[in-house]
């Protein structure tokens, strides 16, 4: 997997060491000379290239015809429309991801601009404040498929609705499956007619929707799932 990444500032510059480090080929382009000095201290030179950003010329001899993936991360939001939408009109990347800096301009990030993937980090926020008041105690393991699902852990409390139903009378959602429960340090694989236990932990892959069900079965008696 071949990821060119548009922008060395901190969050650029971060993500192209955790890619390097997970053996993926990365190149990353900037242009601002204060920032470079650091980078070369940072990253291996080959892997960072000097010049323009939203420069044609400059983006076929950085390579990113190449690529599978962009991410436009630099701090101007117009470069990174116009990163997204060069690289797929012109160089048939595959992939776009697009960071938005001010959230005023989310509106513009889409197919438009061929933007497949942002980050937003108001959106990011509010996403895990409405999770966290939601889902009560529940640990979200693993995001999938893009973020549509997840696997989630709970702790069967004392009191809590489900215990003592059968898994196949709980009334799950098609998209929340019960995957395993670890009861007294063993892992179990559940059937339909297993009951669940105070103590029991739950673990299941689930979309959103699923998980506040779940979270509903699971919560103590004293408190409500908002």
């Amino acid at each position: 997997m071949y990821v060119f990444i548009a922008g060395g500032g901190r969050t650029g510059a971060q993500l192209a060491s955790q890619l390097l480090a997970q053996n993926y080929q990365v190149r990353l382009i900037e242009h601002r000379r204060e920032l470079l000095g650091r980078l070369h201290h940072e990253l291996p030179t080959e892997v960072i290239y000097e010049g323009q950003a939203t420069d044609p010329a400059v983006l076929k001899l950085a390579g990113l015809e190449k690529a599978n993936v962009i991410v436009a991360c630099t701090s101007d939001d117009a470069a990174n429309l116009v990163l997204c939408y060069l690289a797929r009109t012109m160089f048939k990347t595959r992939r776009t991801v697009a960071r938005i800096n001010n959230p005023r301009n989310a509106w513009l990030f889409d197919q438009n601009f061929h933007v497949d993937e942002t980050i937003n980090q108001a959106d990011v926020m509010a996403h895990l404040i409405q999770e966290e008041m939601s889902l009560g105690d529940m640990m979200t393991l693993l995001k999938l498929r893009r973020g549509r699902y997840a696997v989630v852990e709970e702790k069967v409390p004392t009191g809590a609705k489900a215990v003592g139903v059968q898994l196949k009378d709980l009334g799950l959602p098609d998209q929340c499956v019960i995957a395993a429960i670890i009861r007294h340090g063993q892992i179990n694989l559940p059937r339909g007619t297993t009951t669940l236990e105070e103590g029991d932990e739950v673990l299941a892959v689930t979309n959103s929707e699923g998980a506040k069900e779940l979270a509903r079965l699971l919560e103590p008696p004293d408190r409500s799932v908002l």
